[in-house]
């Protein structure tokens, strides 16, 4: 049994959510949905086929804000499930959320100068394009070499250490359209800016615990996965 952490799979699933909101996120990111009713970690995570000492540890790494690097990454942890949970992080990022804010910002805007809208929709375009940059190089090329190494096979030419070295924090970028919709916007008061200010501000949140899950957790694992195969 897991029960390295906060978190064991012997507590409810609904505690821990009700608890730490944020964490439904991560629990749809590994594919368990809504409705397990009184039933603990273990069993829901089992029931949906989901690897339960990783889901528990991206779980207490997020819920304890632990910061710099890991090195008591559990044995157990199944780096495969981290990929699929990685994954699933990058296609609610790019396929869901940023255009449901994209949508949201277009009609709060509407009715602002038209040269002033247009450079909202420049910075907020632009800085989807660099979280897809980001994003897309993971998914063309660290989780293919990911998956091979895990097969036993070797890339001469690529290591994770090169992914560290230009993994860059996206979730920066995005501070210059706060500071044009907070300080500069010339709108009326607007519940819909408003929200859409919300939604970029708890988007960026979720996008640094991404970051740090991955610099974290999956950097660390493969770095002990090439020197496994390389003793």
């Amino acid at each position: 049994m897991y029960k390295k952490g906060k978190y064991r799979e012997t507590d409810k699933m609904s505690d821990l959510i009700c608890e730490n909101y944020p964490m439904v996120l991560v629990m749809s990111r590994f594919g368990i949905a809504l409705g397990f009713g009184e039933k603990n970690i273990g069993d829901v995570c089992r029931q949906n086929k989901v690897d339960t000492c990783t889901f528990l540890t991206v779980v207490n790494f997020l819920v304890e804000d632990r910061k710099g690097l890991i090195t008591d990454i559990d044995k157990c942890l199944s780096i495969e499930s981290l990929i699929v949970y990685l994954h699933n992080a990058h296609d609610y990022f790019l396929n869901f959320r940023l255009p449901h804010i994209r949508r949201k910002l277009v009609d709060a805007i509407q009715d602002c100068p038209e040269d002033v809208a247009f450079v909202i929709r420049q910075f907020f375009d632009g800085y989807t394009e660099e979280v897809n940059k980001h994003m897309s190089y993971e998914e063309k090329n660290v989780f293919p070499y990911v998956r091979n190494l895990l097969k036993g096979e070797k890339d001469p030419k690529y290591n994770i250490s090169i992914f560290k070295k230009r993994h860059d924090q996206i979730e920066m970028k995005i501070t210059e359209l706060k500071n044009i919709l907070i300080k500069y916007y010339p709108g009326k008061d607007s519940y819909l800016l408003n929200s859409v200010l919300f939604d970029i501000f708890s988007t960026e949140q979720d996008l640094a615990a991404h970051n740090h899950v991955e610099d974290y957790l999956f950097v660390p694992a493969i770095l002990a996965l090439e020197k496994q195969l390389n003793s």
